[in-house]
């Protein structure tokens, strides 16, 4: 028994040695007075969920591989912010490899000048195909629009990331994206109680295509309807659909019925030069032949001209601002991107109702956060665009290197309002 005891005060003597050599050799290569170097857009890759899209560590790719990278526009600050991700991911790469000159990693975003115009996309799709990426990654303005696109980049060995919003194509390798539906209800829960859980509220939508508006839209009416039963929902307005609004905006107040609008609108459409009247006739019973062989009076003519006209002179701000104003009891708006949330805001502001009309909204470039200052937006719910091109970026290097992909992944979003933006992890999110 004794020397069982004295071997093991030996040996515990033997590891405390050890112990404490390697702690002195830990300090002397710990504490050398330095701090580690934590780029200012670290916050946002944090935020990325799983976290492996928010590092290039592992992404051994082949010098000169080409990653097209294609979003819905180029100019808002949300697409900023997005180029901003998808640049930094391609530095980073480059730099962890050590390439250079021809030997770097091209990453190269394309959007088109308007974020509505699919045409303008599947165009830019086309022309990168024709370049033969490795990769290509795409943020789909509509989300059925390149199904023919996609089989043929398939075919010829061209693998397809989807980002920012969904597609319906089955070949998709992975999806960096907000949790759209879960993002919306907390906008929805927190205009709620903004407003004493009871009134109506008032959605502004982007477009009626793309699979994100369509999830927000979807995710905020679901919380409305489940758990707000005071609450509803009496206007929502597509942006894309926004012309039509205004034609319709002003066909009632020259007291045009949509039947008649919609009449006249399809007569107009299909009118050939031919000759209107037999000379006998007033203006009022001249009648102009269609294509389809219909007539339309000189008046119903006239009065459609003085419809376009009307319309022509309303901003997108003005066509909102006249359905918001038609709801004398509204009490809430809510806009599913930037673009919305800006445009509800002005609407409001032109009623003068920024004090009676609740108004949040997605995201926050400059000028919406110069609206939460001023009291016209009362809260936002913020994505992570930055973190969103870097982890598209990500997901196109690992599909090219096949080391697997998540489905889906939650590149995140914060609630910002006045009481909280301030605080250091939410000014990491904003952007300008």
């Amino acid at each position: 028994m004794k020397k069982k005891s004295a071997a093991l005060v030996s040996i515990a003597a033997c590891l405390g040695m050890i112990v404490c050599g390697c702690s002195g050799r830990e300090k002397e290569e710990v504490f050398t007075g330095d701090t580690p170097d934590v780029p200012e857009w670290q916050t946002s890759l944090d935020a990325i969920s799983p976290a492996v899209y928010g590092s290039v560590e592992d992404l051994d790719l082949e010098p000169g591989t080409y990653i097209s990278v294609i979003g819905k526009t180029e100019n808002s600050p949300y697409w900023k912010q997005v180029r901003a991700g998808v640049e930094q991911a391609a530095s980073d790469i480059n730099e962890r490899l050590g390439y250079s000159g021809n030997d770097e990693v091209r990453v190269l975003f394309n959007a088109p000048a308007d974020g509505e115009d699919i045409d303008e996309q599947v165009n830019i799709l086309d022309e990168e195909m024709a370049r033969y990426p490795d990769v290509i990654a795409i943020a789909s303005i509509d989300e059925n629009a390149s199904a023919v696109q996609f089989d043929l980049a398939i075919e010829n060995g061209i693998p397809i990331v989807a980002f920012d919003s969904g597609n319906n194509y089955q070949g998709i390798q992975c999806t960096c994206m907000t949790d759209n539906a879960e993002a919306a209800a907390l906008g929805a829960q927190k205009l709620c109680e903004s407003i004493g859980d009871s009134g109506e509220v008032a959605l502004i939508v982007p477009d009626s295509v793309s699979a994100n508006a369509k999830e927000r839209v979807a995710g905020f009416q679901d919380e409305i309807s489940g758990n707000h039963p005071n609450v509803t929902i009496v206007e929502t307005i597509y942006l894309d659909q926004i012309d039509d609004l205004k034609r319709q905006a002003a066909a009632e107040e020259l007291n045009v019925t949509p039947e008649q609008l919609a009449q006249w609108s399809e007569a107009a459409s299909g009118l050939t030069d031919a000759e209107s009247g037999d000379g006998d006739d007033t203006v009022a019973d001249q009648e102009t032949e269609t294509a389809e062989g219909n007539s339309m009076s000189e008046e119903a003519r006239t009065r459609l001209e003085d419809i376009d006209a009307i319309a022509g002179r309303m901003s997108d701000e003005d066509a909102v601002a006249y359905y918001l104003d038609r709801h004398p009891d509204l009490k809430g708006c809510f806009g599913t991107n930037d673009e919305a949330s800006q445009i509800g805001a002005a609407a409001l502001r032109s009623l003068e109702k920024t004090g009676d009309i609740v108004m949040m909204g997605f995201d926050a470039g400059a000028d919406q956060i110069a609206a939460l200052e001023d009291g016209s937006i009362d809260g936002l719910v913020v994505q992570n665009p930055f973190g969103m091109g870097y982890a598209a970026v990500v997901a196109a290097a690992r599909t090219d290197l096949e080391i697997g992909n998540e489905a889906q992944v939650d590149t995140g979003y914060i609630w910002v309002d006045a009481e909280n933006m301030e605080d250091p992890e939410v000014q990491a999110m904003l952007y300008e």
